[in-house]
């Protein structure tokens, strides 16, 4: 009789264990889901990091396929010299780019750093607290289910000790699962980490490169204007390129005043109010520059050697130096043309416009309101230039005027 109870308390005891072990695997289950959608994440980045690696590889300019495609377009300086800016702006473009990627890359470093920390800081607790648990074991050793059932007073203690041990079991197992699943998150922050450094010194080796194709092209610019202007076979198709040029950047900002004279006077008719210049003095245009390359008037061109007239004042300095609105108004262009390169008009009321010519960049676009200061471009040498400068012209009236009579010190 005796030996049939200790039969049954077995079989239910077993019974028990089973229904503990599917308790308490749910329970780990659970409790492990963080770390694994973690782990998962991470792979999912590392692949994506990848990716970002190959593309990076691959996203630098041809400089030498951009000369030998640039080759062509020498029988004509006009479409040499533009369809080299456009080169140029890609390339400005693609250095922007990296720039950001870069810093992103460091958010993203830093950000996988402190979980490295989380999860070394973790690996730590749980090695600890597994030492202590196997530390415990040793010493007061894991009884077994028959040696339970034998010293337990009644079914009910019985119950309760097995049910203390399988979640004892339990616990353990779950301690371990989650310590390799956490060391495994260690080991794909590490490469993580180590493939985002590799990315990040990748792109600031780009920069650098792209940095040094846009200086070759710029100075490849600069050579081919000087070199063409100069040659006594081409100087008199020069110059009289030169003058249409000339004729022909006049016609499009006395296209923009027509035009803007016509919506003032739709206002007018209509009782509305215009800009109308107040009469202050006008900022300098350019946050630092170094001298003034060529003045406003008449003038021996510098390579040319004809008189020409030289319709604004050139104040060289460092390419990307901030050039400012000189006044309140509105911008009736920012845009591009060949001869003169990136350029924004800004129309101040009354008949008085500021033109800014040669930019790298734009920061304003047509129909945008600026006050006094704005910065609404960077000095380059776009258009036909050889050089990083700002070409500052005041016009009034449909004429063109000394920009000194306007300029504060």
């Amino acid at each position: 009789m005796r030996k049939r109870m200790i039969l049954a308390c077995l079989a239910v005891g077993l019974a028990l264990t089973a229904v503990f072990r599917m308790g308490t695997s749910t329970l780990a289950a659970a409790t492990s889901s963080i770390t694994s959608d973690s782990i998962r994440e991470k792979e999912e980045q590392i692949e994506q990091a990848q990716k970002e690696k190959e593309n990076l590889e691959n996203s630098l300019s041809d400089l030498k396929e951009i000369k030998e495609s640039l080759e062509e377009e020498k029988t004509s300086l006009t479409n040499y010299v533009a369809e080299l800016d456009r080169n140029l702006s890609q390339i400005e473009a693609n250095i922007s780019e990296l720039k950001a990627q870069i810093t992103a890359k460091e958010e993203e470093i830093a950000q996988t750093e402190a979980e490295l920390a989380s999860a070394l800081e973790k690996e730590e607790s749980q090695k600890e607290s597994m030492i202590a648990r196997i530390r415990c074991i040793y010493e007061k050793g894991s009884p077994h289910m028959v040696e339970l059932l034998v010293g337990s007073e009644s079914f009910g203690d019985f119950l309760n000790k097995a049910d203390y041990v399988e979640k004892t079991v339990a616990y353990d197992r779950q301690m371990w699962e989650e310590y390799k699943e956490n060391r495994q998150l260690i080991e794909l922050c590490m490469q993580e980490l180590e493939l985002d450094k590799q990315i990040l010194e990748q792109a600031k080796v780009n920069v650098e490169t792209e940095q040094a194709n846009l200086e070759n092209l710029i100075d490849q610019k600069n050579r081919d204007i000087t070199e063409y202007e100069s040659d006594i076979s081409n100087k008199e198709q020069a110059i009289r390129e030169y003058e249409e040029e000339i004729a022909a950047e006049n016609a499009v900002i006395e296209a923009l005043e027509a035009a803007i004279a016509e919506e003032k006077r739709q206002i007018l008719q209509s009782n509305g109010t215009v800009l109308s210049y107040d009469g202050g003095m006008f900022k300098f245009p350019l946050a630092s520059y170094t001298r003034i390359s060529d003045d406003y008037g008449m003038r021996i061109h510098p390579i040319l050697e004809v008189e020409q007239f030289h319709n604004g004042v050139d104040f060289a300095a460092p390419k990307g130096t901030a050039i400012y609105a000189a006044y309140d108004g509105k911008v009736v262009a920012a845009t591009y043309s060949a001869t003169m390169g990136n350029y924004v008009m800004i129309d101040h009321g009354d008949g008085l416009y500021t033109i800014y010519m040669h930019a790298s960049a734009l920061y304003v676009s047509s129909g945008d309101a600026v006050v006094r200061g704005d910065t609404i471009a960077a000095v380059g040498s776009t258009g036909r230039s050889t050089g990083n400068h700002l070409h500052f012209s005041v016009r009034l009236n449909g004429s063109y005027v000394s920009p000194w009579n306007y300029l504060s010190e």
